[in-house]
Protein backbone atom coordinates (compact mmCIF):
# COMPACT_ATOMS: atom_id res chain seq x y z
CA UNK A 1 0.00 0.00 0.00
CA UNK A 2 0.82 3.56 -0.76
CA UNK A 3 2.13 5.28 2.37
CA UNK A 4 0.55 8.71 1.32
CA UNK A 5 -2.95 8.82 2.55
CA UNK A 6 -3.59 11.26 -0.33
CA UNK A 7 -3.28 8.37 -2.98
CA UNK A 8 -5.65 5.67 -0.94
CA UNK A 9 -8.93 4.46 -2.11
CA UNK A 10 -12.18 6.06 -0.91
CA UNK A 11 -12.72 2.90 1.44
CA UNK A 12 -9.17 3.29 2.37
CA UNK A 13 -9.21 6.83 3.62
CA UNK A 14 -12.91 6.52 5.02
CA UNK A 15 -11.68 3.70 7.47
CA UNK A 16 -8.94 5.50 8.65
CA UNK A 17 -11.11 8.59 8.53
CA UNK A 18 -13.42 5.75 11.37
CA UNK A 19 -10.52 4.86 12.98
CA UNK A 20 -9.28 8.21 13.85
CA UNK A 21 -12.73 9.25 15.05
CA UNK A 22 -13.85 6.09 16.92
CA UNK A 23 -9.81 6.31 18.42
CA UNK A 24 -10.65 9.63 19.69
CA UNK A 25 -13.49 8.77 21.46
CA UNK A 26 -11.90 6.09 23.12
CA UNK A 27 -9.01 7.88 24.25
CA UNK A 28 -11.67 10.44 25.66
CA UNK A 29 -13.50 8.01 27.68
CA UNK A 30 -10.82 5.60 28.38
CA UNK A 31 -7.78 7.63 29.42
CA UNK A 32 -9.67 11.64 30.12
CA UNK A 33 -12.47 10.59 31.57
CA UNK A 34 -11.84 6.94 33.61
CA UNK A 35 -8.20 6.66 34.28
CA UNK A 36 -7.53 10.81 34.59
CA UNK A 37 -10.82 11.38 36.11
CA UNK A 38 -12.11 14.66 34.15
CA UNK A 39 -15.82 14.79 34.25
CA UNK A 40 -16.73 15.86 30.52
CA UNK A 41 -18.85 18.45 30.54
CA UNK A 42 -22.14 18.67 28.20
CA UNK A 43 -20.37 20.57 25.26
CA UNK A 44 -17.50 17.69 25.64
CA UNK A 45 -19.97 15.22 25.58
CA UNK A 46 -21.85 16.94 22.32
CA UNK A 47 -18.45 17.10 20.50
CA UNK A 48 -17.64 13.16 21.28
CA UNK A 49 -21.14 13.36 19.76
CA UNK A 50 -20.26 14.64 16.61
CA UNK A 51 -17.02 12.82 16.50
CA UNK A 52 -19.52 9.38 17.09
CA UNK A 53 -21.88 10.58 13.92
CA UNK A 54 -18.65 11.09 11.81
CA UNK A 55 -17.02 7.52 12.32
CA UNK A 56 -20.75 6.11 11.58
CA UNK A 57 -20.71 7.98 8.37
CA UNK A 58 -17.21 6.91 7.89
CA UNK A 59 -17.57 3.31 8.61
CA UNK A 60 -20.54 3.05 6.41
CA UNK A 61 -18.64 4.87 3.57
CA UNK A 62 -16.04 2.35 3.83
CA UNK A 63 -17.90 -1.01 4.13
CA UNK A 64 -20.11 0.39 1.12
CA UNK A 65 -17.48 1.25 -1.17
CA UNK A 66 -20.33 3.72 -3.05
CA UNK A 67 -19.95 4.97 -6.30
CA UNK A 68 -19.46 8.60 -7.01
CA UNK A 69 -22.91 9.69 -5.73
CA UNK A 70 -22.65 7.49 -2.84
CA UNK A 71 -18.77 8.86 -2.06
CA UNK A 72 -20.23 12.61 -2.34
CA UNK A 73 -22.96 11.98 -0.15
CA UNK A 74 -21.18 10.16 2.81
CA UNK A 75 -18.77 13.13 2.91
CA UNK A 76 -21.04 15.47 2.84
CA UNK A 77 -22.92 13.65 6.13
CA UNK A 78 -19.31 13.34 7.66
CA UNK A 79 -18.67 17.23 6.78
CA UNK A 80 -22.22 17.95 8.50
CA UNK A 81 -21.40 16.36 11.66
CA UNK A 82 -17.83 18.04 11.61
CA UNK A 83 -19.61 21.58 11.49
CA UNK A 84 -21.92 21.04 13.99
CA UNK A 85 -19.10 19.77 16.36
CA UNK A 86 -17.02 23.10 14.90
CA UNK A 87 -19.50 25.06 16.09
CA UNK A 88 -19.78 23.49 19.45
CA UNK A 89 -16.07 23.49 19.78
CA UNK A 90 -16.10 27.07 19.06
CA UNK A 91 -18.64 28.01 21.49
CA UNK A 92 -16.28 25.97 23.68
CA UNK A 93 -13.58 28.05 23.44
CA UNK A 94 -15.28 30.77 23.94
CA UNK A 95 -16.60 30.00 27.33
CA UNK A 96 -12.99 28.86 28.15
CA UNK A 97 -11.67 32.35 26.92
CA UNK A 98 -14.56 34.35 28.75
CA UNK A 99 -15.52 32.40 31.84
CA UNK A 100 -18.66 33.86 32.83
CA UNK A 101 -18.47 36.00 36.30
CA UNK A 102 -18.25 33.55 39.49
CA UNK A 103 -20.58 35.98 41.43
CA UNK A 104 -23.60 35.04 38.92
CA UNK A 105 -24.12 31.60 40.07
CA UNK A 106 -22.02 28.33 40.41
CA UNK A 107 -20.64 26.45 38.26
CA UNK A 108 -23.08 24.30 36.34
CA UNK A 109 -23.86 20.28 36.02
CA UNK A 110 -22.16 17.74 34.49
CA UNK A 111 -23.16 15.52 31.77
CA UNK A 112 -24.46 13.06 33.35
CA UNK A 113 -26.36 14.80 36.08
CA UNK A 114 -27.89 16.70 33.47
CA UNK A 115 -29.22 13.48 31.66
CA UNK A 116 -29.84 11.51 35.09
CA UNK A 117 -33.27 11.84 34.78
CA UNK A 118 -33.36 15.03 37.02
CA UNK A 119 -35.13 17.30 34.12
CA UNK A 120 -37.15 16.59 30.98
CA UNK A 121 -34.98 15.24 27.74
CA UNK A 122 -35.85 18.89 26.08
CA UNK A 123 -34.68 21.07 29.60
CA UNK A 124 -31.92 18.62 29.70
CA UNK A 125 -30.59 19.78 26.08
CA UNK A 126 -31.66 23.11 26.27
CA UNK A 127 -29.21 23.63 29.94
CA UNK A 128 -26.66 21.78 28.01
CA UNK A 129 -26.24 24.17 25.57
CA UNK A 130 -26.52 27.17 28.22
CA UNK A 131 -23.31 28.25 29.32
CA UNK A 132 -22.43 26.44 32.60
CA UNK A 133 -18.54 26.99 34.88
CA UNK A 134 -17.97 23.58 33.48
CA UNK A 135 -17.16 24.14 30.21
CA UNK A 136 -15.19 26.97 30.92
CA UNK A 137 -12.81 25.52 32.93
CA UNK A 138 -9.62 23.95 31.01
CA UNK A 139 -8.35 20.95 32.87
CA UNK A 140 -6.67 19.31 29.87
CA UNK A 141 -3.61 20.86 27.69
CA UNK A 142 -1.19 19.96 24.63
CA UNK A 143 1.45 22.14 23.55
CA UNK A 144 -1.02 24.85 25.50
CA UNK A 145 -4.17 24.20 23.09
CA UNK A 146 -7.05 22.85 25.45
CA UNK A 147 -9.48 20.22 24.12
CA UNK A 148 -11.79 22.04 22.65
CA UNK A 149 -9.16 23.66 20.51
CA UNK A 150 -7.92 19.95 19.44
CA UNK A 151 -11.02 18.63 18.65
CA UNK A 152 -12.31 22.04 16.56
CA UNK A 153 -8.50 21.47 14.52
CA UNK A 154 -9.32 17.87 14.80
CA UNK A 155 -13.35 18.38 13.22
CA UNK A 156 -11.39 20.69 10.43
CA UNK A 157 -8.86 17.69 9.50
CA UNK A 158 -11.28 15.40 9.54
CA UNK A 159 -14.37 17.23 7.41
CA UNK A 160 -11.82 18.23 5.05
CA UNK A 161 -10.75 15.12 4.54
CA UNK A 162 -13.58 13.30 3.83
CA UNK A 163 -14.95 16.28 1.32
CA UNK A 164 -11.48 15.48 -0.68
CA UNK A 165 -11.99 12.26 -0.36
CA UNK A 166 -16.09 12.10 -1.43
CA UNK A 167 -15.25 14.46 -3.96
CA UNK A 168 -11.90 14.02 -5.91
CA UNK A 169 -11.71 12.97 -9.69
CA UNK A 170 -10.31 9.24 -9.38
CA UNK A 171 -8.77 7.83 -12.25
CA UNK A 172 -9.81 5.11 -13.32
Amino acid sequence: MNPNPFAWSFRSQFALGALICFGLVAYAYFILERQQGIVPCPKCMFQRGAFVGMGVFFLAGALHDPGALGRRVYAALVALFALVGGVIAVQHLWMQLNPPDPLMGGCGMDFYTLFDNRFPLSQAIRKAFMASGDCSESSWRLLGITMPGWTLISYVLLGTGALWAGFRRRIA
